[in-house]
């Protein structure tokens, strides 16, 4: 079952050639989801080949511009090519204002149901739950109300022993109970119980987003044994001063985030665009020194959830 991630924007406020604001897809079974959506996320979705018609829960982590000033554009363009299905929109309660006057003001009537779903930058919740994957919220502080997200797979059946089941003949409207624990009685009466019938159920897999947030251990608990975790890393340790006063965090608190956290892997993003493409090696470097699973997240490039 797929699990991954694709960076569509990882720069900071700042624009800078080459670097993108903050977007990116995350595909769980073929079902996409949006995480923030800076300027230039529907030519980044084109440029990479996902059809924004494919995604139907978008989720904004708060309300500076470099991660959410491309969603009118987005939702606009969905409009013109004809989208009928529902979709939903995940963030803070002061974005649905913001949407209704853009589209007021352009008297744009959208030709499908955009449905909002407010989130509470004050507690964790669940906002979205489907048939193998939850959203969680978490609080994080940055300047203005922020939230991180948690896609969590749900509890995955048991994988059969297809030799077994030819053997005794199974029928198929009883394999998905035996997957999910269900002993199957043969016509002689023989009760052949689940567990020897099918190998352990793959573990559930998680992926941690961590927005804008100055470092504070709150929300450690929420990202705790993540396979992988995206936390942004603005800026190099010696600016950890302007870390505090922007209410960001440098690469080094985030490799010790993903220690503290046991996370699997780290993705650094978020960058300042005061650094050159070719200097961020130095922050990955720095991160690593706390963490050595820290790899720098790569615009166009899917990272799995494993």
């Amino acid at each position: 079952m797929k699990f991954s991630v694709l960076i569509l924007g990882n720069s900071s406020a700042t624009p800078i050639y080459e670097r993108h604001p903050t977007a990116q897809v995350v595909n769980h079974n073929e079902q996409l989801f949006l995480i923030d959506c800076g300027e230039g996320t529907q030519m980044q979705l084109s440029r990479y080949g996902i059809k924004s018609n494919r995604i139907n829960h978008i989720f904004i982590s708060h309300l500076h511009g470099d991660h959410y000033l491309g969603l009118v554009g987005l939702i606009s363009s969905m409009h013109l090519v004809g989208r009928k299905t529902d979709l939903h929109i995940y963030g803070p309660a002061a974005l649905q204002e913001i949407l209704a006057v853009n589209f007021k003001y352009s008297e744009t009537e959208l030709r499908y149901n955009l449905v909002f779903h407010p989130t509470n930058p004050e507690e964790s919740e669940v906002i979205f739950e489907g048939n193998c994957i939850s959203v969680r919220t978490f609080p994080l502080r940055h300047r203005i109300a922020c939230t991180g997200f948690r896609f969590q797979e749900l509890p995955r059946p048991a994988k059969l022993n297809m030799e077994k089941v030819q053997q005794l003949q199974i029928p198929g409207p009883l394999l998905n109970g035996i997957k999910w624990g269900l002993d199957f009685t043969d016509l002689s009466g023989n009760v052949h119980r689940s567990d020897e019938l099918t190998s352990p159920a793959p573990k559930s897999r998680s992926y941690a987003y961590c927005s804008d947030t100055v470092r504070i251990p709150d929300y450690l608990p929420f990202i705790q044994g993540a396979d992988l975790l995206y936390h942004e890393s603005t800026f190099l340790h010696e600016m950890s001063d302007r870390a505090v006063e922007t209410f960001h965090t440098t690469a080094l608190e985030a490799g010790e985030i993903a220690a503290e956290s046991s996370v699997g892997k780290l993705l650094l993003g978020h960058y300042s665009a005061r650094y050159k493409t070719k200097e961020l090696v130095l922050l990955q470097d720095e991160a690593r020194t706390a963490f050595s699973n820290a790899h720098l997240s790569v615009e166009g490039h899917w990272y799995d959830v494993d």
